[in-house]
């Protein structure tokens, strides 16, 4: 796509994909205290949506359902500003978002929303920055934003930023949605995680040798994710995303996952696995280089 000859537009909608953790082995600690791992990520078709509209003047507006979060706090803005001051843009733009994806659940929805707000305002305001220019902006902001940015499912390794991306199988996935929000923070720091987890490799994960290093610990921190995981075990094999509170199973068609969501006593939703981004399939169709 050639952003020169993008298509002008002053208002215009981006999906916030949802993503799961296929899998998340704790590798080591390194001297600063932050953890090495490894992990698959896979967009959702479900998710968030953030509107955009350009404003006269250089402000950020945003409106949207976020209990607790504040104006400064908000990733949504801090992206906008940070993009602003990344590039000395002065235009501004009117933001608001449709919240679907729980807080604290795993599914990377505030990560994904930075993402997103970064992909839309660079398109927005005609700031003309590469994906690796937005990622090294969206690392600022969280260590799973540049996947969202880069938007391809990825083999994550490091502290999550070394990304390499993969083709894999999109199936149907079944996501429960416990009533819990865990702490990241505490999941970490907990003392019976697991930090020495072998690495292995893509052919090692799609024979099945990989796990959730933080089911564990979380299963003992949140009654609520311990009896889901429970539940939807009894389907196929059930695992967590991130650090929860979701759960989730692959299943082989929508029709499969409908019924065992119909069935389940704790809230969710279906939806297909996606290897490119929802949030780039949109902006690839909203802003197509003209035609001569």
């Amino acid at each position: 796509m050639t952003r020169e000859n993008m298509t002008w537009l002053n208002a215009f909608s981006l999906p916030a994909p949802a993503k799961l953790n296929l899998f998340l082995h704790i590798t080591g600690r390194r001297a600063d205290g932050y953890h090495t791992l490894q992990t698959l990520f896979q967009f959702l078709e479900h998710g968030d949506t953030l509107h955009f509209m350009r404003r006269a003047d250089s402000d950020i507006y945003f409106q949207g359902n976020l209990p607790g979060v504040t104006h400064e706090d908000n990733l949504i803005v801090r992206a906008a500003r940070a993009l602003q001051a990344a590039t000395g843009c002065t235009q501004g733009a009117s933001l608001h978002l449709d919240k679907r994806l729980p807080m604290g659940g795993g599914l990377g929805g505030g990560s994904s929303d930075a993402a997103t707000a970064l992909l839309g305002l660079n398109a927005l305001w005609q700031t003309h920055l590469s994906l690796p220019e937005l990622a090294r902006i969206g690392l600022t902001l969280g260590a799973d934003v540049p996947v969202f940015i880069h938007g391809h499912a990825a083999w994550a390794e490091g502290v999550g930023e070394q990304l390499e991306s993969v083709v894999i199988e999109e199936p149907w996935f079944v996501v429960l949605t416990p009533d819990a929000h865990i702490a990241t923070a505490a999941a970490f720091s907990h003392p019976e995680l697991t930090r020495n987890s072998d690495p292995i490799t893509l052919r090692a994960f799609s024979a099945g040798a990989a796990r959730n290093d933080f089911e564990k610990v979380v299963r003992q921190l949140s009654p609520a994710v311990d009896a889901a995981l429970q539940w939807l075990a009894q389907h196929g094999a059930a695992r967590m995303t991130g650090t929860g509170a979701c759960v989730f199973l692959a299943c082989p068609d929508a029709d499969h996952a409908a019924k065992i969501l119909a069935a389940s006593p704790v809230q969710g939703f279906i939806s297909r696995g996606q290897n490119v981004s929802p949030a780039h399939r949109a902006l690839d169709t909203l802003f197509r280089p003209h035609r001569i």
